[in-house]
C-alpha cells in the first residue's frame, strides 16, 4: 500500500512538473516571440479556464463530491489565496518579457527559501537545520548567476522576485486550506472556488491596465486564427497544472513541492 502511495505521489510530481514547463514555455511564446504583451488577460483566460473546468469536473461529472465554504474566516483565505496566486502568476509572465525562460527559473529556484521562511511565520512550523542549510547555495548561486546574466533586467528581475516570494506564500497557505481538519477541501474544491475569485481580481486589472485587449485580440485572431488554439490549449494545461499542483501539496509539503520545482 505504502509502495502504490509512493508511486501515484511520484506521478503526480511528473505530471504537473511536465505540464508546468508547457505552460511556461507557452507563456514565453506568446507573450515574447509571438508578440501578444498581455500577461494580465492570459492570466484572467487560465483562471476562466479553471472556473469552468473545475465546475464541469464536480458538478457534470461528479469526480469528487461538492464541498461548501463552512465560515467566513475559510472564504477570507481563499480570497487571500486567489489574490496571492494572481499577483505570482501576473509577475511571473510580466516577468518573461524581460527575462530568458532560463534565468526565470533560476530565480524561481529560491521559491524553497521563501516558502521555509513563511511556514516558520504561518504555521510555526520549524524544519530540521540541515533544510535550511541546504537552501543556502541555492539562494547563493542566484546572486552570483544575477551577475552574470547577459540578458539581466533590474525591473523584470525584481518582478521575478515578487512573483517567487508570492508562490512560496501562496503554497504554505493551499497547504493549509488543503490538510487543515477545521477548513479542509479537496483540490478541485479548492480550485472550484479559488479560480472564479481570482477572475473577479482579473477582470477590473484587464481593464485597467490592458485597455481593449477583447478586440485586440479578436484582430489578431482575424489574422491568425492560430491564437486562439494557443490560448485554449494554454488556458486548459493551466488548469491541469493548477490541479496537480493542489494534489501535490496535499499528499506532500509546500515546502517538498517548491523543492521537486
Amino acid at each position: 500500500m505504502k509502495g502504490s502511495s509512493r508511486w501515484f505521489t511520484i506521478g503526480l510530481v511528473t505530471s504537473w512538473y511536465s505540464s508546468n514547463i508547457g505552460v511556461l514555455l507557452l507563456n514565453k511564446y506568446l507573450l515574447s516571440n509571438y508578440g501578444f504583451k498581455y500577461p494580465i488577460f492570459l492570466t484572467m483566460c487560465h483562471m476562466m479556464a479553471c472556473s469552468l473546468l473545475s465546475y464541469v469536473a464536480i458538478a457534470w461529472m461528479k469526480m469528487v463530491p461538492l464541498q461548501t465554504i463552512r465560515s467566513r474566516a475559510q472564504f477570507l483565505k481563499i480570497s487571500c489565496l486567489s489574490l496571492v496566486f494572481c499577483s505570482s502568476v501576473v509577475c511571473g509572465n510580466v516577468s518573461l518579457r524581460y527575462l530568458p525562460v532560463s534565468f526565470n527559473q533560476a530565480v524561481g529556484a529560491t521559491t524553497p527559501f521563501f516558502t521555509a521562511v513563511f511556514a516558520y511565520l504561518m504555521k510555526e512550523k520549524r524544519e530540521a537545520w540541515i533544510t535550511y542549510l541546504t537552501l543556502i547555495p541555492v539562494v547563493t548561486g542566484v546572486i552570483i548567476a544575477s551577475g552574470g546574466e547577459p540578458s539581466f533586467h533590474m525591473f523584470g528581475f525584481i518582478i521575478c522576485i515578487s512573483a517567487t516570494a508570492a508562490r512560496a506564500f501562496k503554497s504554505v497557505l493551499q497547504g493549509k486550506l488543503l490538510t487543515s481538519e477545521g477548513e479542509k477541501l479537496n483540490s478541485m474544491n479548492l480550485l472550484l472556488y479559488m479560480a472564479p475569485i481570482a477572475v473577479a481580481f482579473l477582470i477590473p486589472a484587464t481593464l485597467i491596465m490592458e485597455e481593449n485587449v477583447v478586440a485586440i485580440t479578436l484582430a489578431l485572431a482575424r489574422d491568425d486564427i492560430k491564437i486562439i488554439w494557443y490560448l485554449l490549449f494554454n488556458s486548459a494545461l493551466a488548469y491541469f497544472v493548477n490541479l496537480t499542483n493542489f494534489l501535490v501539496t496535499k499528499h506532500t509539503s509546500a515546502l517538498t513541492l517548491q523543492v521537486w520545482s
